[in-house]
């Protein structure tokens, strides 16, 4: 009789850890996509648009994921530190792709700020259950070569800081091609959008598997 209720408790705990074990592997991630127009298709079709790529990318792969897009082209890191506490209470995403600082820098802000902002929408979603990508970006020297450091820079200290992984360049490999961009020469062109998607994926994909 103790025997055979040894047996039945060992085999209840391996079902259990069984069904623990699948949540675990199969738990759908869902990703916001929190950034300004170069991550909300400006100039192009929505469906050539990195993200909308993304999500072509996950389903193919069989990845169980969701892709949530709250990007607003023309917004700065203090808009988005205003916007996304409500964001991550009502998506509850998993990973947050924090594409934010582009137009602090085109408008000459404060770095400083620009860096606090930052730091505190990477301390919000942590508090709130998920990871963050960070994506860095370059600017055109306008305002004199240290600014221009100074700002590329804010992305990497953050990262370091904050434990987030980071993409260095979002444009990397076509930043100086005009063919990759409107006739703006500021926002990817449709041509573009595969190669970001590539900077993106590399790091986003572990950490949809990791």
């Amino acid at each position: 009789m103790l025997k055979l209720l040894k047996t039945k408790i060992i085999k209840l705990f391996i079902s259990v850890f069984s069904v623990l074990i699948c949540s675990t592997i199969f738990a759908e991630h869902r990703i916001l996509v929190f950034g300004d127009s170069l991550s909300n298709a400006y100039g192009i079709e929505k469906k050539a648009s990195w993200v909308a790529l993304l999500k072509n990318r996950i389903k193919s792969q069989n990845i169980v994921a969701s892709v949530i897009n709250k990007s607003i082209s023309g917004e700065t890191t203090a808009g988005g530190l205003r916007r996304i506490e409500a964001i991550l209470k009502s998506d509850k995403p998993t990973i947050v792709i924090l594409q934010l600082g582009a137009n602090d820098g085109l408008r000459g802000l404060s770095l400083k700020k620009m860096s606090s902002n930052i730091e505190q929408m990477i301390n919000l979603s942590k508090a709130h259950n998920a990871n963050c990508l960070v994506i860095g970006m370059h600017i055109p020297p306008n305002y004199g070569p240290e600014y221009t450091k100074r700002f590329h820079q804010v992305f990497i200290n953050l990262s370091r800081k904050t434990d987030s992984e980071l993409v260095p360049f979002m444009l990397q490999g076509f930043e100086l091609n005009q063919d990759f961009f409107l006739s703006d020469l500021i926002h990817p062109n449709e041509s573009a959008q595969p190669v970001i998607l590539e900077n993106i994926w590399k790091k986003l994909k572990m950490m949809l598997t990791s």
